[in-house]
């Protein structure tokens, strides 16, 4: 068993899903756009149900949430089989211990990818995806036992507040994290995928390179969206691809609603470039 497992983690509504359209364009070398809704083949989840089932030998919504923590080291052992060099596997879990288990297992893990985003940019997107007020959404990401709740598809996802979700993977020392901001991504995106495809232990191609940053856009996104809607999109939500502007959050939400991010996780958001002293 390898150490094969390469971690594209964030927390929700952060940036992940333009991450995962660049590396299936780089790699799958199309000539055309990757389709958003074939994004499944080019890695896993760690929250799909059906593969906690299969472990266990019963359906996942018969386990209770202990259970499938103590099965979560196995999945990541039984996805460490695959013979790939690399394995994506994306998550939005906290990088911590539930039920004596750690989330992550450093044991067959790679590498690591973490994108962070100012979270008076992330809350407006937060709310529309959870189908919540953005008033909700600034609560809940200053909450420990913030959680995605398990469903019939999806096994529970542990996110807990937004700075201690950024601290977990940020500081860890152990899984070899890259941690990349979201504002750098929009600002200089070869700059940035350079550095994620160096840190996976690819050497960026010029060509490649220019054509997946093309066709991983958010306009190109945005535009498969609208012609097929996106699998990923929340019944909450009229599309998945909503703005993706730096800086919109500040225009969306009330002087009250950013005080209260800003109390919340001043420490990290200074430490990540997003506030002034």
């Amino acid at each position: 068993m390898g150490k094969n497992l390469f971690w594209l983690a964030s927390y929700p509504k952060s940036g992940n899903t333009w991450v995962r359209l660049f590396l299936a364009n780089y790699l799958a070398r199309t000539e055309q756009p990757f389709p958003i809704n074939q994004l499944g083949k080019m890695g896993y989840g760690d929250v799909i149900g059906e593969a906690y089932g299969k472990i266990a030998g019963r359906p996942h919504t018969t386990l209770t949430e202990a259970a499938v923590n103590r099965l979560r080291p196995a999945l990541q052992r039984a996805l460490a089989r695959n013979p790939s060099d690399v394995l994506f596997v994306k998550t939005h879990n906290a990088n911590i211990r539930r039920d004596g288990e750690r989330l992550i297992s450093p044991e067959v893990t790679r590498g690591a990818l973490y994108i962070v985003r100012n979270p008076l940019d992330m809350v407006p997107s937060y709310a529309d995806h959870y189908g919540i007020t953005p008033e909700a959404a600034s609560i809940a990401i200053g909450q420990k036992t913030n959680q995605i709740l398990a469903n019939q598809t999806n096994v529970a996802q542990y996110i807990g507040s937004w700075s201690d979700h950024v601290l977990s993977w940020a500081d860890d020392r152990k899984l070899g994290v890259l941690v990349l901001r979201y504002e750098d991504l929009q600002a200089d995106p070869r700059t940035a995928f350079v550095k994620l495809l160096r840190h996976i232990g690819l050497e960026p191609e010029d060509g490649r390179l220019k054509k997946a940053i093309e066709f991983s856009s958010f306009k190109e996104a945005r535009r498969q969206e609208d012609e097929h809607t996106f699998v990923e999109r929340s019944r909450n939500s009229k599309s998945f691809f909503r703005s993706g502007k730096v800086g919109a959050g500040r225009a969306e939400l009330s002087p009250l609603i950013q005080q209260r991010i800003t109390a919340d996780h001043g420490d990290v958001m200074r430490r990540f470039g997003y506030l002034e002293d």
